[in-house]
Formats: C-alpha cells, structure tokens, sequence
C-alpha cells in the first residue's frame, strides 16, 4: 500500500497489514483534530498484530475514548456533525460498509453517546 509524504510528495511504502484511514478532502471542513483521530483508531485498532501489539493498542484506545469523553457542549456538538457528515460521503462515495459502520458506531463506542441514530439501518 502507498501512501503520499506531503513533505516531499513522495509514495511512501506502508508495511502490509497496516490500516489507514482514507485522505479526506479539506472541501468536507472536517475538523482535522477529528481526522486525526479516525487515523490513529483505524491505524491502531485495524492494523495486524504484527504492526500494532494487541495489548498496547488496547490501552491506547481507551486512553483516547477517556479524552474523548470529556468533550462537552459545542465541543461534542461539532464532533458529532462531522462524524454524520462523515459517515455520509462514505456511504456516498461507496466505502466498504466496515468502515462506513465505523464510522456510525463511533460515537457510541468512544462513550460520545449511548446510542447513535441513522436513518440508514442497513449498516
């Protein structure tokens, strides 16, 4: 799999078994902080084992669910539109239905919200 290094605009060889999150375009004005942290989960709780040790990536992702809980207010708000705005263009866009569900069930997995509604229940 290859991935472009912005500094230098050189393919870069990513190890196979390493999970990316796809490039999103700055026209959805997602909020980067947000995108950065949908790269780190996938990377983490998607890569082979070889990639990410189980155990360590474990311990990362409740360390970002417990940041990530501590959201509030506007916060919360604006993180929760952009995973539906999110969500949307990948479905728009034909992702695979894993990381289209991925991103649905986000918020409910990262303590966001107890339950996250849709209007698209085919997921």
């Amino acid at each position: 799999m290859d991935y472009e290094d912005d500094d230098d605009n050189e393919q870069v060889e990513v190890p196979e078994g390493a999970a990316l999150f796809p490039i999103i375009p700055p026209e959805l004005h997602i909020s980067p902080p947000l995108l950065a942290i949908l790269q780190a989960v996938v990377f983490i709780a998607g890569s082979a084992e070889n990639i990410v040790h189980p155990d360590a990536g474990e311990e990362a992702l409740l360390g970002i669910a417990t940041y990530l809980e501590r959201l509030d207010g506007s916060e919360r708000d604006r993180f929760l539109a952009d995973l539906t705005a999110l969500h949307g263009f990948a479905r728009d866009h034909g992702w695979p239905k894993q990381l289209s569900g991925f991103l649905k069930d986000f918020p409910k997995n990262f303590g966001l919200i107890d339950d996250f509604e849709d209007d698209d229940d085919e997921e």
